[in-house]
């Protein structure tokens, strides 16, 4: 495993040590101990998601409040996503800044998002499967969020506008 930081303070990229042969492919997509040695964080999963959509669906962006704020560990087993992460975290030297980095199915790459960040992805193939760790369990009461398309963050969703596909809250969500 190699672990690469972002411009956001934090914010990591995780590449997993990849074996493959004609067999196909093997590695391991999360070892705490390793990850630990790494990173110097030492984080402890305690829920699953996972998701599947299709071409242009964007979800986020999203993030848990308080007592009940989520560091998330997120990929994609199948498909392709341009993930996007801003840094919510108001004594943060990199606040109201994004990251965003293309997960495939190809490149195995995983982003670690800590607590304290709106978290969002823009589906860029259909049938994709997005998957992640959150080291809390979600609690509908602090959830916020972010409208994806806040003008002040310049996010390129590499979805054309008439392709974009939010859900109903999504849509709703306060800008900055």
């Amino acid at each position: 495993m190699e672990i690469l930081k972002t411009p956001l303070v934090g914010c990591l990229i995780v590449k997993p040590t990849v074996y493959a042969d004609e067999r196909g492919y093997f590695f391991e997509s999360f070892n705490r101990e390793t990850f630990h040695k790494l990173s110097g964080m030492d984080i402890d999963f305690v829920q699953d998601n996972q998701a599947k959509s299709n071409y242009g669906i964007i979800r986020g962006l999203h993030f848990q409040q308080g007592e009940f704020a989520q560091a998330k560990l997120v990929r994609v087993l199948q498909g392709k996503v341009l993930d996007v992460v801003v840094d919510y975290r108001a004594d943060s030297p990199t606040y109201l800044q994004h990251f965003a980095i293309e997960l495939n199915d190809e490149n195995n790459i995983q982003l670690f998002v800590p607590r304290g960040f709106a978290h969002g992805y823009s589906v860029l193939e259909d049938d994709t499967i997005f998957v992640y760790k959150c080291d809390n369990y979600y609690h509908k009461a602090s959830e916020g969020g972010i409208y994806f398309n806040d003008p002040s963050l310049h996010i390129d969703w590499k979805i054309p506008e008439d392709k974009m596909i939010l859900s109903e809250k999504d849509q709703q969500l306060p800008r900055l």
